[in-house]
C-alpha cells in the first residue's frame, strides 16, 4: 500500500516542520481528540464488525477479532497499566514486540491510559517494558515492571516457566475490567508516542492518522493485509493509524508465506495490501 506509505511520510513531515512553530493541536491539523479516541470513534461505527484479522503462516493460526472485543482487549490492558504496572501519566512503555494483533492492542492501551508507547525503546532508559519471549533476556535493564506476552494461539499463557520478577500478560490481564476510565484525564497535547528520541502527542497522531487517510482515500469499505513493521511511524500508519480515521478493517499477516497470499487476498475480500 505505497500509497498509504507515502502519506504518512508527508503527514509526519508536515507535523515535524510546524512543531517547533505553533502547538502540536494546530499541527495535527487542528483535530481534537487522541489515537485512543480515533478507535473509540471507529469502533462506534458498528461495534460487531471485523476490525483485526490476524495471520501467522509459521503456526497456521488464525485469528479475528471485532472492533468489540478489540477494545474489551484495550481495555483490559489499559487497566493492567494503570492498576498493575501503576504506571504514571508521561512514563514510557518500552515495547519490544513483532508484527501481532496484540501489539496493537498495546499501542492504543498505552494511548488509552496516557503513557508514551516507545517501541524498541533501550529497556534501560524504559519505565516498563512488554517483550516477546525472543526479547525478554535483553529487557533485564528495565528497573519497571516486565510484561511478556507469549504470543501463543488463542492467547494462552507461556509453556515454559516465566523468570521471576516477570508478569505473563496471558494470566495478568484476564483479571482486569472490561471498561477503562484513566484517573488523569488524557489531553490531545501529551506525548503519546517515541521512537528513535522523536516524540509525537496524541494530536500529532491523530492528525497524521487523518491526512493519511484522506490522501490515500480510505474508507469503511477497505481491508487492508499487510506485514508492516510496527516498530516505525510509517508501518503504524499502514497498518493502525490511517485504517482508524477511516473506519477500515485489517488483515495482518505474521510470517507470511508468499504462495498463500493470493488465495487469502481473494477469501479476506481485500481492497488493498501493504
Amino acid at each position: 500500500m505505497a500509497t498509504v506509505a507515502g502519506a504518512v511520510a508527508t503527514a509526519a513531515f508536515r507535523a515535524r516542520s510546524c512543531a517547533s512553530d505553533v502547538p502540536a493541536l494546530a499541527c495535527a491539523g487542528m483535530t481534537p481528540g487522541t489515537p485512543a479516541g480515533l478507535f473509540r470513534s471507529a469502533a462506534a461505527l458498528d461495534p460487531a464488525r471485523p476490525f483485526i484479522t490476524f495471520y501467522d503462516d509459521a503456526t497456521g493460526e488464525r485469528v479475528e477479532l471485532s472492533f468489540a472485543s478489540f477494545e474489551n482487549w484495550v481495555n483490559k490492558t489499559a487497566n493492567l497499566i494503570q492498576d498493575g504496572l501503576v504506571a504514571e501519566p508521561g512514563q514510557r512503555i518500552s515495547l519490544l514486540l513483532p508484527v501481532h494483533w496484540q501489539t496493537l492492542v498495546w499501542y492504543l492501551a498505552c494511548w488509552s491510559a496516557g503513557v508514551i508507547a516507545a517501541p524498541g525503546l533501550e529497556p534501560s532508559a524504559a519505565d516498563h517494558v512488554i517483550t516477546d519471549p525472543q526479547s525478554l533476556a535483553g529487557s533485564a535493564g528495565c528497573t519497571g515492571e516486565r510484561v511478556m506476552l507469549s504470543l501463543r494461539p488463542l492467547g494462552l499463557p507461556s509453556a515454559d516457566p516465566v523468570p521471576a520478577g516477570v508478569l505473563d500478560y496471558a494470566i495478568e490481564v484476564p483479571g482486569h475490567g472490561d471498561r477503562f476510565t484513566p484517573i488523569h484525564p488524557v489531553p490531545a497535547t501529551a506525548p503519546a508516542l517515541q521512537i528513535d528520541g522523536r516524540t509525537w502527542t496524541g494530536a500529532e497522531l491523530v492528525g497524521i492518522a487523518e491526512r493519511a487517510a484522506t490522501d490515500a482515500g480510505l474508507t469503511q469499505a477497505d481491508r487492508i493485509m499487510t506485514s508492516a513493521d510496527l516498530s516505525g511511524l510509517v508501518g503504524l500508519g499502514e497498518v493502525l493509524l490511517g485504517p482508524l480515521s477511516a473506519g477500515a478493517a485489517i488483515v495482518l499477516c505474521r510470517n507470511p508465506d508468499p504462495d498463500r497470499l493470493a488465495g487469502r487476498a481473494t477469501m479476506e475480500r481485500i481492497t488493498r495490501t501493504a
